[in-house]
């Protein structure tokens, strides 16, 4: 009795067939949801991490640092440019920039000077917001340098100088010596 009811359940296996089939079709989606979600999830991360770097490109692209004013270029004894000045402030309000660790670097068309000396304080006129050493939102810095006793300027001659501020783009000013030196002059 027992033989013939396993002969009776083996003969007919149609039941198989589709158990199967059914066994088959829901590991596929099982494997395909799994590795969906893992595309996503990569995918998603990606991006976010893409985000974040555009961001810090922009921040360390865009300029901190701009020149409020004039430049200009004093001369003690009229025959050669001994200092440069001139007044900084940010562009972007909501940034600082600690100008203690701003760089200054000289260079015309027969030198270069890396790390030339240089003062930044207060501007006359401006309030102090915070930190005494910090350029703040509508704080006004100014920045002297002394030009390198190498530097052999003349009439029409060009220079650069280059702010390197700690956080941001470098800020360069490009001037152009007038025809005769004076005590303060207004460069161009």
């Amino acid at each position: 009795m027992f033989a013939r009811a396993i002969k009776k359940l083996l003969r007919s296996e149609k039941g198989m067939t589709g158990l199967e089939t059914a066994i088959i079709l829901i590991a596929f989606v099982t494997v395909a949801s799994v590795l969906a979600y893992s595309v996503l999830s990569a995918g998603i991360f990606s991006s976010e991490k893409g985000k974040q770097t555009v961001y810090q490109g922009l921040q360390q692209a865009q300029s901190t640092l701009e020149v409020k004013g004039a430049v200009v270029g004093l001369s003690t004894n009229q025959s050669k440019l001994e200092q440069v000045q001139f007044n900084v402030g940010l562009t972007v309000p909501t940034e600082t920039v600690d100008s203690t660790a701003i760089v200054v670097n000289y260079w015309d068309t027969t030198m270069h000077s890396e790390g030339v000396t240089r003062t930044v304080a207060l501007a006359t006129g401006s309030t102090e917001r915070g930190t005494s050493s910090v350029i703040e939102q509508d704080e006004q810095f100014t920045v002297t340098v002394t030009i390198p006793a190498s530097a052999n300027l003349v009439a029409y001659d060009t220079f650069n100088l280059q702010l390197i501020p700690p956080t941001g783009a470098t800020l360069t000013i490009t001037r152009t010596l007038p025809s005769a030196l004076a005590k303060v002059m207004n460069l161009n």
